[in-house]
């Protein structure tokens, strides 16, 4: 079977929460998986006045270690409608693979959070897409098969483009098991189709 890359960069534990969603999705498709987190940048002194989860227990990832999978998945929280710098940091560093080849052809996705419903989801997605475009990875969204995306009785994450979750303006909203749900079933999918072309 395939072997599956969950990246992602969280600093208050919601994109935590999802990354292992998306992991757990991944591996009921019979996909190994590796969770990884990328660098932190913020000084830590810093990151604990700002009240970042510091405790998260995925290794940190090194950048010649993405070549060693099928699948990336990658996830961050959005910085004013796209990508952090943490996580943009660490992908701007892997251009010796992109000159390489060594991505091409590897299958990709996002997720991501936002404070608010209206906070740049979709553009935050389509920032780490590019990205992922440019290494020459084919793209698995989200797709409608997870319909709680068109949920409209409650606040709700999700978008063709990925899993989302919503954290709230104090960051105290968790993921609800419908986001959760989005983030399983986009892991099972990409793994799916990282085991049709690896496995």
């Amino acid at each position: 079977m395939s072997k599956v890359l969950v990246l992602y960069y969280s600093s208050y534990g919601h994109i935590e929460t999802m990354a292992h969603a998306i992991a757990e999705g991944a591996r009921s498709a019979g996909a190994e998986v590796d969770i990884k987190r990328v660098p932190e940048t913020v000084p830590e002194e810093v990151a604990k006045g700002a009240g970042y989860k510091l405790d998260q227990a995925a290794p940190v990832a090194k950048v010649s270690d993405i070549a060693d999978y099928d699948a990336i998945i990658v996830g961050t929280g959005t910085r004013f409608g796209r990508m952090s710098s943490q996580m943009a940091a660490f992908l701007d560093q892997a251009g010796g693979l992109w000159a390489s080849g060594a991505l091409n052809g590897k299958v990709g996705g996002a997720f991501t959070s936002t404070n608010t419903q209206h906070g740049g989801q979709e553009t935050t997605l389509f920032s780490i897409i590019t990205n992922l475009l440019h290494f020459g990875m084919t793209i698995v969204g989200l797709d409608y098969g997870h319909a709680g995306q068109m949920h409209d009785k409650d606040l709700v994450g999700g978008a063709p483009y990925g899993a989302t979750t919503i954290a709230g303006a104090d960051g105290s909203r968790q993921p609800s098991e419908i986001d959760l749900e989005g983030a399983r079933y986009q892991g099972r999918r990409v793994a799916e189709v990282a085991n049709k072309l690896f496995g």
